[in-house]
């Protein structure tokens, strides 16, 4: 019960937390390359996803039991849309 209730105030909360899209704080870092290679996206976001795992590691070694429940499920652009303002907890319904 508890653990429902926490996780329904960081939700409820979470959007404050994403003033710009995660793309803008990457492009920040080295522009484009910091996750295409060469500046242009991949046909299939592959080289994408596996530099964000390169980075912040797989879902199975991030803390948080939604990112190890899709662990071998999900690439980290299901949930995060980089070029866009929001929340990934806002994706959930695409699925469930």
């Amino acid at each position: 019960m508890l653990k429902v209730l926490g996780l329904s105030i960081l939700l409820s909360f979470s959007g404050a937390a994403f003033a710009e899209s995660i793309a803008d704080t990457h492009t920040d870092m080295a522009g484009c390359e910091a996750c295409h290679m060469d500046g242009e996206p991949s046909a299939d976001m592959a080289y994408e996803n596996q530099t964000c795992i390169d980075c912040h590691g797989g879902l199975d070694s991030i803390d948080g039991e939604i990112h190890q429940q899709h662990d071998g499920v999900l690439d980290c652009g299901t949930c995060h849309i980089v070029h866009e303002v929001q929340d990934p907890n806002d994706t959930c319904a695409d699925c469930h």
